[in-house]
């Protein structure tokens, strides 16, 4: 019989923690052990067992505290088990872009709608007005015309959209109101005060077009504008050549022409620009994707305008209200229509800009836009014959206005053909003058500034036919004009903001700040959980009495060495179990 070092199962603070208990072979007996030197060993294993008793599964005290549900503790693992939860749902899934689309949608009631029916913004349109100072010198003595630019003369534009009616295709149909009231103070001075001298529109008109007759008709109209008093130029004021001045041609055509294609009779520019419009738009609503959004789908119940050729009869654009947004299309090109321009016009993608916090798409019209035939293939469709596929930088719309030889341009030719500069006098063309731009939201596809400026020319041909035979041919600028919208209604600017700048800054905090705060919640608990069974003060006496009892030092080859030995021995007198977990730690 003697002393013998045993195995004892081993187990760690963590396993302690968990209630993980020692593994054991199926063969192994528990022996009570003591230590020789120890006279308290039995003490001390009773009081072991009873502890284990008492204290039950370590894994309770997450909850619970000797029994008793800790509700402090549960209410803390629940609120960090939720927010980790609703972090990580959040963060995964669209859930604000969803919300944001589904207010964007033009339907009955939501805020897009309000806005897209009476948008409720400062809308100005500004004239500017070319007064000829030379009119005898141009005719008489051979003089390139001197223009004067007078302007600007602003008018509000109060526009809402009438006659609404939704359809089941995800379209609605509409007609534009538009009231057009001039703003004194915002013009250079009143619209009736000065009158200015402007090429007779009607009339070069009529003498261009006549150049395709017949001798004897050219004579014969002639000899009766000899006797109408009729002059090249005009003498009127503003008032009259936006909103119209009393003609004898433009009344006459207005009784003989064919219905469909009779002018006004009266003589002006925007007499057509003024109360209901005649043309009816559908436009896509979102609904069935956002691909589509904004644009045309049909005018006046047509798939395509009925003014050219081909692929120039495409109505794939905006009017203007809202765009495709860039997020979904990914394109650098979007599309504007409007009746006056009588075309699609595309613009492009320049670069990012900031407008009131908000980050916008800057886009300026395509550089192929008004380009030649030669350079653009595409405009070729623009050509009725080869008298209107002009030079670069002009767009010939006279289908939209009853056949008159007019053309749109950039104002004072900014990027067109020097030679149409250099037949006037006094233009000076200037991009942060004349240069159309929108700034569009690409996430809403809504513009937050828009700025069109297009020219007005009458393109004419000399005739010999009186009074215009001194009246050489030339591309004469008549007018300009900006159209615009500076600054969306509070409401709307505040929407845009928030479905922006502020969920940019708000959602990414908000999710990873949930995902954050509730680990660190069930990190808290269970450090602090740890802490209570670990370091309990029974432990730590524990640990003391191991370490002052099983520490010793030896020297070892010259060298201090630190010697731990489980002191623990039995008598024994028949064969020795051994546990499946060797205990015995020697010369760490």
């Amino acid at each position: 019989m003697g002393l013998t070092p045993i195995k004892l199962p081993y187990q760690s603070a963590k396993n302690r923690l968990f209630g993980v208990p020692p593994r054991m072979s199926t063969s192994f007996q528990q022996i009570p052990t003591f230590n020789i030197n120890d006279p308290y060993s039995h003490e001390r294993q009773a009081n072991r067992r009873n502890s284990t008793r008492r204290n039950g599964l370590p894994i309770n005290m997450l909850v619970s505290n000797q029994r008793r549900i800790s509700n402090g503790r549960l209410t803390v693992i629940i609120f960090g088990v939720v927010a980790l939860i609703a972090g990580l749902i959040l963060s995964s899934v669209p859930w604000v872009h969803y919300i944001i689309l589904k207010n964007l949608k033009i339907w009955n009631g939501t805020l897009s709608y309000h806005y897209w029916q009476k948008p409720g913004v400062l809308r100005l349109t500004k004239v500017f007005i070319f007064n000829v100072t030379n009119p005898d010198g141009f005719l008489h003595n051979g003089e390139k015309p001197k223009l004067q630019e007078i302007g600007p003369f602003v008018y509000k534009e109060n526009m809402e959209k009438v006659n609404i009616r939704f359809n089941n295709n995800g379209t609605v149909t509409y007609q534009h109101k538009k009231i057009l009231e001039f703003m004194p103070h915002l013009s250079v001075m009143t619209n009736d005060e000065i009158k200015l001298t402007v090429p007779n529109i009607p009339l070069l008109t009529l003498t261009t077009q006549a150049n395709s007759l017949p001798s004897i008709l050219k004579s014969s109209l002639s000899a009766i504008l000899r006797f109408s008093g009729l002059t090249p130029f005009k003498y009127v004021t503003p008032q009259q050549l936006v909103f119209g001045y009393d003609d004898p041609l433009t009344s006459l055509a207005n009784t003989y022409y064919p219905k469909g294609k009779r002018p006004p009779k009266k003589m002006g520019l925007f007499l057509l620009r003024n109360g209901t419009l005649d043309e009816i738009s559908t436009i896509y609503t979102g609904h069935n994707g956002m691909e589509n959004f904004g644009l045309l789908d049909r005018v006046n119940g047509m798939e395509e305008l009925p003014f050219w050729k081909g692929s120039c009869n495409s109505i794939k654009a905006s009017e203007g209200s809202f765009f495709p947004p860039r997020e979904f299309t990914k394109s650098d090109l979007v599309h504007v229509y409007d009746k006056d321009l009588c075309r699609v016009w595309a613009l492009r993608y320049r670069k990012d800009v900031m407008k009131d916090g908000v980050t916008a798409g800057y886009y300026t019209p395509d550089d192929n836009l008004l380009e030649t035939v030669d350079k653009n293939a595409a405009n070729a469709c623009f050509c009725e014959d080869n008298t209107n596929c002009t030079v670069k930088g002009l767009q010939y719309i006279g289908p939209c206005q009853f056949n008159a030889p007019v053309y749109l341009s950039y104002p004072h030719f900014y990027n067109a053909d020097p030679k149409l500069l250099d037949d006037v006098e006094g233009l000076s063309p200037d991009q942060e003058k004349h240069e159309t731009f929108f700034k569009i939201q690409p996430r809403l596809g809504v513009p937050l500034e828009a700025r069109v400026k297009v020219q007005l020319n009458l393109k004419v041909e000399q005739s010999n036919i009186y009074p215009t035979s001194n009246f050489r041919s030339i591309t004469f600028p008549i007018m300009w004009l900006e159209e615009g919208v500076g600054d969306l209604p509070e409401n709307i600017q505040r929407w845009v903001y928030m479905a922006t700048t502020f969920v940019d800054t708000a959602i990414p905090l908000l999710t990873y700040g949930l995902i954050l705060g509730g680990a660190l919640l069930l990190v808290a608990v269970f450090v602090s959980t740890y802490h209570e069974i670990v370091f309990t003060r029974e432990n730590i006496e524990r640990g003391r009495q191991s370490i002052l009892r099983r520490g010793s030092s030896m020297l070892v080859n010259g060298q201090q060495r630190l010697l731990i030995v489980r002191d623990s021995y039995h008598r024994i007198s028949h064969t020795v179990q051994e546990t499946d977990i060797d205990a015995q730690q020697l010369l760490l």
